[in-house]
């Protein structure tokens, strides 16, 4: 007889959509679970066992969730990785680690560690003033990015230096010097891509298909799997997810964002310790999906395949622009109707312009198929604000 599974109680850090989707995986397997959330009707309230309502930063409250967890795990990155170390030192299980956390939160720690292990990054420097700005505009050309370094999500921490007179205005833009900042030089790139992989306990590391994302005004709009690129390429960027996975030691799931130029050369945007919107379409598309293979590596379990079945592509449903308030759903009748078509709504009560309420997924035989019934799916759902 095989000894039993010894997470029993998994916590969950956060319980919106991407608590949610984890918890509907790990209630399949039989996982007892637990969130911390603040909000009482968040996404994940209503599937939970139990859930503790307190803010993210209260230390007292992420102490009683590890105390009443097997092991304990995150939707999000922006929490108190002090707390997390603290609970580690004292034998909780914390995964991803609270180590990896801890450098992943500052953009220009993460992207010195990878840059000590020879990953490609763009260039980028420490800056600490509008006069620091400018030199690093004369030393990598405009237009140029301005990023704080910690705190930013979605864009935001985000700006681009247009010439050396917009230097103060990217200073003031991003908090007057109240965040550490960091410039990067422009990688000129044709595609955004990113690969979501998985570590175990164990050490064994899974790599899902190469997903190629398309950005609307900083957020996630569609994402297209297989990627529209090169098999070198291909296999250039899953072999970096796969190392960028060694040298975080991270267990769970990862999204390393990356850039690719005309030529096919590949550079690290970002890296997410968690599963990731870009990943969704795993869900339909992929034998094991990326919330299942979470919460497999976190309590222990053998890791699952991660092979794409067919071609898919994902689109993100935001509220609607000009109205906000109750959440209501238009035109799911006639989304559903095409055949392979998916739709997901996070039950979020609240709708607000350009916020994450739901996504849909169309798998198809083909990528053109898969893309046609998105975009028709698309063009029919819409949530608004009432």
């Amino acid at each position: 007889m095989t000894k039993p599974n010894i997470h029993k109680k998994i916590g969950i850090i956060g319980g919106g959509q991407l608590g949610q989707m984890m918890i509907l995986e790990a209630k399949k397997m039989g996982f007892y679970i637990i969130v911390l959330d603040p909000t009482l009707h968040c996404p994940a309230h209503s599937i939970v066992d139990e859930h503790i309502i307190a803010n993210f930063d209260d230390e007292d409250a992420i102490r009683e969730l590890a105390e009443e967890s097997d092991v304990v795990t995150y939707e999000f990155e922006h929490i108190n990785a002090h707390v997390l170390k603290q609970l580690e030192n004292e034998g909780k299980k914390i995964y991803p680690t609270a180590a990896s956390l801890e450098i992943i939160q500052n953009k220009f720690t993460q992207k010195t560690l990878l840059l000590k292990h020879n990953i490609p990054v763009p260039e980028f420097m420490s800056v600490s003033s509008p006069d620091d700005i400018a030199q690093a505009g004369k030393k990598y050309g405009f237009p140029m990015l301005l990023k704080s370094c910690t705190g930013g999500y979605d864009g935001k921490g985000n700006y681009v230096v247009k010439d050396i007179n917009d230097c103060e205005n990217g200073y003031n833009a991003l908090g007057n010097g109240k965040l550490p900042l960091m410039a990067e030089k422009f990688f000129p790139f044709t595609k955004e891509i990113s690969v979501l992989a998985c570590r175990a306990i164990d050490g064994d590391i899974k790599v899902y298909p190469v997903a190629e994302n398309i950005h609307h005004d900083n957020i996630l709009d569609e994402t297209k799997v297989p990627a529209a690129i090169s098999e070198s390429t291909t296999k250039r960027a899953m072999e970096l997810a796969k190392k960028v996975m060694e040298v975080f030691e991270g267990v769970g799931m990862f999204c390393v964002e990356m850039f690719v130029d005309k030529d096919g050369n590949v550079a690290i945007n970002e890296v997410a310790p968690r599963p990731h919107n870009s990943g969704h379409y795993t869900i339909e598309a992929c034998v094991t999906s990326q919330f299942e293979q979470h919460i497999r590596a976190v309590s222990g379990l053998p890791l699952g395949d991660p092979s794409l079945i067919r071609p898919v592509v994902m689109r993100n449903i935001l509220g609607e622009e000009g109205s906000t308030g109750k959440a209501v759903v238009y035109g799911a009748d006639e989304a559903l109707k095409i055949p392979g078509v998916t739709l997901h709504i996070y039950g979020k009560e609240i709708s607000k312009p350009k916020r994450k309420m739901g996504h849909l997924t169309a798998t198809a035989a083909t990528l053109e198929e898969a893309e046609k019934n998105a975009a028709l799916a698309k063009s029919f759902v819409k949530i608004m604000g009432k």
